[in-house]
């Protein structure tokens, strides 16, 4: 089994290092000492079968990250607070909560938890069936929405919208060239929006993805609007960025 290890200690990553060196299965294919570095190589690495993963880190906590990929691997958590156990299993794909200091045969018994799910989840994978071309031509299409305006239907370029802001009763719609106020719901014009280009970071806020200027800590820069970013919302947008 492929594996990395995400600590932002020296030591701990030393330690499950050499653990792994014990067990002929596993082969380890990354380091990292925080969650953003190790997302960078997994959205170019797709041969991970299992994190050894800490909890509390500098940026993202591992909880964090793990909301933050999209189909995560096995997990095992290697922490020294024990406070946690309960909320780990609330997640699927991890397998085990050890807490430091890490022996061997602790170890090796949440390496052979993996195993035996991965064995179980081989037998079990479904088959995936491809769209017909007959569906794919149903799909819905187009770049355009229409919105009601003084009782005109006014038609705006979906791409050239940035920000989306909920103000009671209404919604104001930001675009590259003009800024409209419209009778509407965010829920009601989230649905019409294309998920790969629009995320709702915050209850009352909807961006454009692609036109983000930068983050720092909980608030998106977008064209010349700060816009605040919901804890819980902030992992997925981090996966939805090109990292470099």
């Amino acid at each position: 089994m492929n594996c990395i290890i995400i600590d932002d200690e020296a030591t701990a990553r030393l330690v499950i290092r050499q653990l792994c060196k014990q067990v002929d299965s596993l082969n380890i294919v990354g380091e990292f000492p925080d969650a953003i570095e190790a997302i960078k190589f997994l959205n170019q690495q797709e041969e991970v079968d299992l994190i050894f993963l800490d909890i509390h880190m500098p940026g993202l906590t591992g909880f964090d990250f793990i909301q933050t990929i999209k189909n995560p691997p096995k997990v095992v958590l290697t922490t020294s607070d024990p406070q946690f156990a309960i909320d780990a299993f609330e997640y699927e794909c991890i397998v085990d909560y050890i807490v430091k200091p890490i022996v061997l045969p602790r170890f090796l018994k949440a390496v052979q938890k993996v195993e035996n799910l991965i064995s179980v989840d081989v037998k079990e994978k479904p088959i995936v069936v491809q769209k017909t071309e007959v569906e794919k031509e149903n799909a819905p299409k187009g770049n355009d929405l229409y919105v009601n305006i003084d009782r005109r239907l006014v038609k705006i370029d979906i791409p050239s919208i940035y920000l989306i802001e909920a103000k009671g009763d209404y919604i104001q719609i930001k675009t590259d060239s003009k800024s409209y106020v419209v009778h509407s719901t965010l829920k009601k014009i989230e649905d019409k929006l294309p998920d790969d280009l629009f995320f709702k970071v915050h209850r009352s806020y909807i961006i454009n993805t692609t036109m983000i200027v930068d983050i720092e800590d909980n608030s998106v820069l977008i064209k010349k609007d700060v816009v605040p970013v919901s804890r819980s919302n902030k992992p997925e947008l981090i996966r939805r960025l090109n990292l470099l």
